[in-house]
């Protein structure tokens, strides 16, 4: 069974960084896209950052671009997003993702092209 678990959200000031981690496992993580969603209040959840099975391609939601830098560490299983300048409208439930299929060529925004899904982790960034 595929789990995913997220850590390192928290409270910080604008302009302040962090790092989320997001730990896989029951397959073999290195095959598989791995994806950041967020969702705010009242908000749609939004994709914000993917990277290729292989490592060596990203994708970046316009709004994060230059400052969250997304990478993985297959030996270990798990992915990373380091926040940098953090904004208030950054403040979200930041969810990891990851899709059924293996060794995808294409890396897909859309959350339905995403089938395992962690339980989250808040990020509150005060002005």
């Amino acid at each position: 069974q595929v789990q995913l678990v997220e850590s390192g959200g928290g409270l910080v000031q604008a302009g302040g960084s962090l790092r989320l981690s997001c730990a896989a496992s029951g397959r073999t993580f290195s095959s598989y896209t791995m994806a950041w969603f967020r969702q705010a209040p009242g908000k749609e959840r939004e994709f914000v950052a993917a990277i290729s099975w292989s490592g060596g391609s990203t994708d970046y939601v316009d709004s994060v671009k230059g400052r969250f830098t997304m990478s993985r560490d297959n030996a270990k299983n798990t992915v990373y997003l380091e926040l940098n300048s953090l904004k208030p409208e950054d403040t979200a439930v930041y969810y990891c993702a990851t899709t059924r299929t293996p060794r995808g060529t294409v890396i897909l925004r859309n959350k339905h092209a995403y089938y395992y899904w962690g339980q989250g982790t808040q990020v509150t960034v005060s002005s």
